[in-house]
């Protein structure tokens, strides 16, 4: 080979090297729009009426400028899930004690339920508000996921047996996504259909935003990540202020971040 076409060759294997080292780190700008201070253990999320959800002490509440509401309930343990889709019907789930509780707007108690009553017998490890007065369930004793109409105090179960522990899991009204501890994603809809979604990073944290995209941290720094995309490999940082963070929420292109003292909110366009 010529001198002249090994030079060639260099500088096009460090140019393709450094266009695959870009693509796959690409970079998402997020605009700090505002901040405030807190005094909380958990941040939670913001409602689309701008209230903010939070547990201190065990204790869930809901605020918004100068009002507040809260809820505690001491006899059946910590708070183990929240779920706020519906700020109408929040969920409450008490994992120690195989109980939900759920409660209105104002965070009274409308009902409660303890699956160890039930007459199938149904130890929860996850939860979720789904449709038509039903909770996603994901039921222990046989690894499978369900669904308890709180109404009738009826159960059905939806999907085969899981093979692998879940890592994480996140619901919607009509899905039960989860991650297996080998980091493979699923979904579950609520007539049992299942899919393999696709494999995730190795995380701290991470957020499902739909079936393909997610939110996720590491190490203190935070992704954005689309499994549609054509390079499989690519994802992108996000550009924020804080070195650390305990907790992060998105909801419709707003990134709230939760520190030990400030909540910071800032506005992000994903691909």
């Amino acid at each position: 080979m010529s001198k002249t076409a090994h030079i060639f060759l260099s500088l096009l294997f460090i140019v393709c090297s450094f266009s695959v080292a870009l693509s796959q780190n690409q970079k998402i700008k997020a605009a700090l729009i505002s901040q405030s201070t807190i005094d909380t253990d958990e941040f939670l999320g913001f409602d689309s009426f701008g209230y903010s959800y939070q547990i201190k002490n065990n204790v869930f509440s809901k605020s918004k400028g100068n009002e507040i509401f809260e809820y505690k309930n001491v006899s059946l343990g910590q708070i183990t899930k929240v779920d706020l889709q519906n700020p109408l019907k929040i969920v409450l789930f008490y994992e120690d004690f195989n109980t939900v509780v759920l409660l209105d707007n104002q965070l009274n108690k409308m009902t409660e339920i303890n699956f160890s009553l039930n007459n199938t017998p149904i130890v929860v490890s996850g939860i979720g508000m789904s449709t038509q007065n039903q909770l996603w369930v994901y039921n222990t004793l046989n690894q499978q996921i369900g669904l308890f109409d709180y109404l009738k105090n009826e159960y059905k179960t939806v999907s085969t047996p899981l093979i692998e522990t879940i890592k994480y899991y996140q619901t919607d009204f009509n899905t039960f996504f989860w991650i297996d501890k080998k980091n493979n994603w699923y979904s579950c809809d609520i007539f049992g259909k299942t899919t393999a979604l696709g494999k995730v990073p190795d995380f701290d944290s991470v957020e499902i935003i739909n079936n393909h995209q997610f939110l996720y941290s590491k190490a203190n720094l935070l992704y954005f990540k689309d499994l549609t995309d054509s390079n499989t490999g690519s994802f992108y940082g996000i550009e924020i202020l804080e070195k650390s963070f305990h907790n992060f929420h998105y909801k419709d292109q707003i990134l709230s971040i939760f520190t030990a003292k400030e909540i910071l909110n800032y506005k992000i366009v994903t691909p």
